[in-house]
């Protein structure tokens, strides 16, 4: 483990594997670094991957206050620390945050992203403006189940009775234990909305991945960002579905790059 220090002086901690161009690996909601770690280990024969804990998880530390423009520091500092440039994976809340970043203008040479959870049209119902505050008020409260539950059913879009069903899970503490950081991811995602303009600005190559037995709107989000996108292009998964399967991706990813 590496750490790296962002602009606001936090602490991020990252994985470094393989050798060649790098790539960083942006994980999304409820995950610390280790979701992606077999992705990076599957690229590093090919590719120098700098696997991160996004701030606030896993070795990483955090700051009193949040902003994604933080999160898009963090991106940057990984990105001078590989020499100034560098392609992002981006996964689930983790592709929107790619989006974001390059749109800011990072130097981002070309973006690999896997079901960014948008919702097109009247697809599903959107969660509330000001959910990351009340997300972050349950956290404070000591209510981290009720955080979950409502990241659950607000972004995510589960059923109730599923969460309710999910309560006694044996994952559950573990999704308890990172919830003061779904704040973060729900002020990534906002509504959900496409947002067309921003995305539309993007030059970067872009390769947009969805798994073929994953929801519908999912594999319609994920078509909708590459269609919008000035370089964007679709691929979609054979038999895979919202969960990575190293073996699956890594080729397509890898020979995405190499292109």
């Amino acid at each position: 483990m590496k750490t790296v220090t962002s602009a606001d002086a936090t602490s991020i901690a990252f994985d470094q594997f393989g050798a060649g161009a790098p790539i960083i690996m942006a994980a999304g909601a409820f995950n610390d670094r280790s979701t992606t770690d077999p992705l990076a280990r599957a690229l590093a024969p090919r590719l120098q991957v700098i696997n991160y804990d996004r701030r606030g998880r896993g070795d990483s530390a955090d700051a009193a206050q949040y902003a994604v423009e933080r999160e898009i520091e963090d991106l940057d500092a990984l990105i001078a620390e590989v020499g100034g440039s560098a392609a992002v994976f981006g996964y689930s809340s983790g592709a929107i945050l790619a989006l974001k970043a390059a749109a800011h203008g990072l130097t981002i040479t070309r973006l690999a992203l896997y079901e960014p959870p948008f919702a097109i049209g009247d697809s599903r119902p959107r969660p509330s403006a000001d959910l990351n505050h009340e997300l972050a008020q349950l956290v404070s409260a000591g209510r981290r189940g009720e955080a979950v539950e409502l990241f659950q059913t607000e972004v995510i879009g589960m059923p109730a009775e599923v969460v309710a069903q999910l309560r006694n899970a044996p994952f559950r503490p573990a999704m308890e234990a990172i919830a003061h950081t779904l704040a973060y991811d729900a002020a990534i995602v906002e509504d959900l909305t496409l947002p067309t303009e921003l995305i539309a600005s993007i030059p970067t190559p872009t390769l947009v991945i969805d798994g073929e037995q994953s929801p519908p709107v999912m594999r319609e989000a994920a078509r909708a960002v590459a269609d919008t996108l000035p370089n964007g292009r679709h691929h979609t998964l054979a038999g895979q579905d919202h969960t990575i399967d190293p073996d699956a991706t890594a080729p397509i990813v890898a020979d995405f790059l190499a292109a």
